[in-house]
């Protein structure tokens, strides 16, 4: 990966971090977090669609991308608002590590890239430190805590096909246009949906949550998944994934202080058995990753 690359993604996973205490802070549903934040998004690039360089995409890869867009912009954010609402900010923002090991075991599954026994090992004990991180041996405990953590979980898959979807398709079509049509696309199932209902919470969202909206849309949307489709055109998507690492520190700090979470021994402890299975999972590509800056 080229070093301008690999700051550019770790500033943007900053960025991406501060998702999740703004789909807590937001007063929407998770259809209309998905519906708005995408459709804007999509409008930013279809306005600007006779400025973007490359072809569209074509036959099966135009299949592909409306595929892509109803499983990352309908599917994904619904699961993952969902559970935020359900949950707390900042677990989410820890449980945003697991990403790169579903990332990985996509990329080796559909990309063909090669999986081992500690990569299985890893994501074993992503799914554990979940548990560990919502204290299920709690007297307190609340079946919804683990609802929440798992439809953020299950939402990393839908997310994972951006990457395994739309790689192969960036040697045929321009990325910008592949992310035009998907959000497009996305868009017009979610207002399938819920339109409704989102243009009635639309008319009553204050100024504020219009920001909220703008910077999710533009700079985590547009910017962002931009910025991630240069980047895997010439990289590895498990490498890439490496930068997500810095989502979960980011985050946490960001819902305790914006949102005044409060901080549990739990999440400390999840937190650490997470980064212990990205450690042993990960361990072949972070050398990698090192050996290739390196040399570069």
């Amino acid at each position: 990966m080229k070093p301008l690359h690999l700051v550019l993604l770790l500033a943007m996973n900053c960025l991406w971090a501060v998702s999740y205490s703004a789909f807590k802070a937001l007063p929407l549903d998770a259809g209309g977090v998905a519906t708005l934040r995408f459709g804007l998004a999509g409008l930013v690039l279809l306005l600007a669609w006779r400025w973007l360089p490359g072809v569209a995409p074509r036959g099966g890869d135009l299949v592909r991308t409306v595929a892509m867009g109803v499983s990352v912009f309908v599917f994904a954010p619904r699961l993952q608002v969902a559970g935020v609402k359900l949950g707390q900010a900042a677990d989410a923002s820890v449980l945003v590590a697991l990403e790169p090991l579903v990332a990985s075991v996509g990329a080796a599954i559909f990309l063909r890239e090669h999986i081992g026994p500690r990569r299985w090992m890893g994501f074993a004990l992503g799914v554990v430190g979940m548990f560990v991180m919502v204290g299920v041996w709690r007297t307190e405990f609340r079946w919804p805590d683990l609802t929440a953590n798992v439809l953020i979980f299950l939402s990393f898959f839908c997310e994972t096909s951006y990457s395994i979807i739309g790689k192969p398709m960036l040697t045929r079509a321009s990325l910008f246009k592949v992310l035009t049509l998907a959000l497009l696309a996305g868009t017009m199932v979610n207002l399938l949906i819920d339109g409704g209902p989102t243009y009635r919470a639309a008319l009553q969202l204050p100024p504020g949550g219009w920001g909220i909206i703008a910077y999710l849309a533009v700079i985590g949307t547009v910017a962002g998944y931009s910025l991630w489709f240069i980047v895997i055109r010439e990289a590895e998507v498990n490498l890439a994934a490496l930068t997500v690492f810095t989502q979960p520190v980011v985050g946490v700090i960001i819902a305790v202080v914006w949102l005044d979470e409060s901080l549990r021994w739990g999440q400390l402890w999840g937190s650490l058995v997470i980064v212990a299975g990205l450690v042993i999972g990960l361990s072949r590509q972070i050398r990698a990753g090192q050996a290739q800056s390196l040399r570069s």
